[in-house]
């Protein structure tokens, strides 16, 4: 067995491990409603198979109609299962439904083994299949009975048949709260426009089917009424909107209903001490309150190695070190640079008006852009391309990168030592840091990424509003309603952090988007992005989803600075990416069709973006650096000279 399915096999173990308790008669009529529905579901798929075997001619425009048209009878059948499919067994779930034809495994699992090639299967692909140009029945049939054999396999692998407990309901429940909250109603695994919306009431309806059997079956631990009338709220505003999903009105949907719910599922998860061993709940936290919470989700550690530290002083000495640190020229190799010589505060911890930031000695121009240090901490893989796993090896590769800092970590240590401001704090420190006996280059790099953190947990004006504490005006909710609409931005940037990492928040997602490498488009961006990582088709020019939070304070914009404005960058999405422009970008995975967005629309997803704009205090230079027995480092500025 290769390692790959010996690690699927153990995520299995552990989830059905997590489930494994005693069954009674009530449960077991409980586990038999799902089958029966699973069942139904099977041959649903089989007859799809069927249809599509028994038409002469598939590429006619009545065969291809009649084959969608199947497909969504089965997708309709499907909604009742995906609340049970995406948090026990997601590998079938995108058998079944995945948008992707390639997917390459980007997961927080990556911190232990390489990334793998999976292909996808399903309706979502098989719909997409139906208009190409040439289309082949053996193809097509292929794409739904992968679907069809990962649903068998679903139904006969231990874990459905663990499905006798309350605590795999409020995990389920969990996670397809968020996805209300972010996927399914942007059209994120739904290629039809015109069926959004009316799956996504066909889904609300099975769910709450779904809650009366669970209610009827576990009455020591149910959903209590207050969640249910709310739940049956939410069905009612659904079912009063529109079928047109540009016309949907997310944001009431989210804030009013899905967001409350969340909440009380969340302490529902609490009080009935709801238990898990599943690597899918591996980031989430049961603590967090609202959807829109800086602490939903944990990406990265910033204490590094204080990770045992809890105590507040002990924490404010590492920030104040951490501080100075990120200020002092001394990390670098010639003593001229610091952190915040590409990362200002003023500019919230980037390097603005700059396309790219200067090079160590003045030699040329890096080839990046810049990115903010603020919500960093919210992916698992850092940088554009993903090479870093940690907060840590960022900041280790840039400090001894011989074009950023230049440092080297043997000549930093003997610099930072030389000052008895540094060396005494970091004494005081080590016995928080029991397995390490001096100081090391860990305890320097720990202390830096935990002072820039901190800057991560402010809110936006727009988290308040979705947490009912202040109101942010119209047009920025009619940017946001766009932005998960008709604009399909929110099918690359999940909430809360509108980064690439979606429910159940292990992973992150990279995109091509054909960036050009000027602004007149006459070539595409020579980067190779995740290619250099990762080589494969699929990840050439391919970089990963960042952040729209405090966007409209941190240009330029895109991989390469290649953008000023906000507008530009709306225009090149607008536009179709580079392929759009006239680029060839073969693998690009922006649609290259216009989104057709007016002048007013475009303003206000810039409201939007900019009701994302934290409210976070400036931080303000050391009055001076620590002094060094060296005498010629006590020429060093604070901040640097450039």
């Amino acid at each position: 067995m290769n390692k790959n399915a010996v690690f699927i096999t153990l995520i299995g173990w552990m989830i059905a491990i997590s489930f494994s308790f005693t069954q009674n008669d009530s449960n077991s009529i409980y586990l038999n409603n799902y089958l029966n529905k699973l069942k139904q579901f099977e041959k649903s798929e089989e007859h799809l198979v069927s249809v599509i075997n028994n038409l002469p001619d598939i590429e006619t425009e009545r065969a291809k109609a009649e084959i969608k048209n199947e497909i969504l009878k089965c997708r309709l059948k499907y909604k009742g299962l995906d609340f049970w499919l995406r948090y026990l067994d997601p590998l079938a779930q995108k058998k079944i439904n995945g948008p992707l034809p390639v997917e390459w495994e980007t997961e927080v699992f990556e911190k232990y083994e390489k990334p793998y090639k999976r292909e996808g299967a399903g309706f979502t692909l098989a719909w997409q299949y139906l208009d190409e140009d040439k289309i082949e029945k053996a193809t097509l049939i292929s794409l739904i009975q992968q679907s069809l054999d990962a649903t068998i396999a679903f139904e006969s692998d231990s874990v459905t048949k663990q499905l006798q407990t309350y605590h795999h309901f409020y995990l389920c429940n969990r996670l397809y709260l968020l996805n209300l909250a972010t996927i399914y109603t942007s059209g994120f695994d739904c290629p039809d426009k015109e069926s959004i919306i009316h799956e996504l009431k066909a889904m609300l309806v099975e769910v709450d089917n779904i809650y009366s059997t669970f209610n009827q079956h576990f009455p020591a631990t149910p959903l209590p009424q207050k969640y249910l009338s709310l739940y049956e709220d939410a069905k009612l505003f659904v079912s009063a909107q529109p079928e047109d999903y540009n016309s949907f009105n997310h944001f009431s949907f989210i804030r009013d209903y899905v967001n409350p719910l969340f909440a009380i599922n969340q302490q529902l998860i609490k009080e009935y001490k709801v238990m898990s061993k599943s690597l899918v709940d591996y980031t989430l936290n049961k603590q967090a309150t609202s959807i829109f919470s800086k602490n939903l989700y944990t990406g990265q550690d910033s204490k590094g190695i204080f990770l045992r530290v809890g105590d507040t002083n002990t924490l404010a000495k590492i920030d104040k070190l951490g501080k100075l640190l990120f200020f002092d020229p001394i990390l670098s190799g010639n003593n001229q640079r610091s952190c915040v010589s590409c990362h200002k505060p003023s500019h919230f911890f980037t390097d603005t008006n700059t396309t790219t930031s200067l090079q160590l000695n003045y030699n040329g121009f890096l080839e990046r852009n810049t990115p903010t240090l603020i919500n960093a901490p919210f992916n698992h893989l850092l940088m554009a391309d993903g090479k870093h796993f940690s907060l840590h090896m960022q900041a280790k590769a840039v400090i001894t990168n011989p074009v950023e800092m230049g440092g080297t970590e043997d000549k930093i240590m003997e610099k930072v030592l030389s000052c008895d401001e540094y060396k005494d704090a970091f004494t005081e420190l080590l016995p928080h840091t029991p397995t390490e006996k001096e100081i090391s280059f860990e305890h320097l790099v720990s202390a830096l990424t935990l002072y820039y953190s901190k800057f991560s947990k402010y809110n936006a004006p727009f988290d308040d509003a979705m947490n009912k504490k202040k109101e942010v005006d119209k047009s920025a909710v009619n940017g946001f309603n766009l932005f998960m609409g008709k604009a399909e931005c929110a099918t690359c940037h999940f909430a809360p952090f509108f980064n690439g990492v979606k429910p159940p928040y292990v992973g992150s997602e990279f995109e091509v988007l054909g960036t050009p490498s000027d602004k007149e488009y006459k070539e595409l961006s020579v980067d190779k992005g995740r290619f250099k990582i990762n080589p494969a088709k699929e990840t050439l020019n391919a970089f990963r989803t960042g952040t729209i939070r405090n966007a409209a304070q941190t240009k330029p914009y895109m991989h390469n600075g290649v953008f000023n404005t906000m507008s530009e960058v709306i225009d090149f999405y607008d536009g179709g990416g580079g392929a759009g422009r006239g680029l060839k970008v073969d693998n690009q995975t922006l649609s290259s069709d216009s989104l057709h967005l007016s002048s007013q629309e475009k303003l206000d997803l810039i409201a939007f973006i900019t009701s994302l704009n934290e409210i976070i205090p400036l931080e303000k230079y050391p009055g001076k650096v620590p002094k060094s027995s060296h005498k010629e480092l006590n020429k060093r500025k604070v901040g640097g000279e450039y």
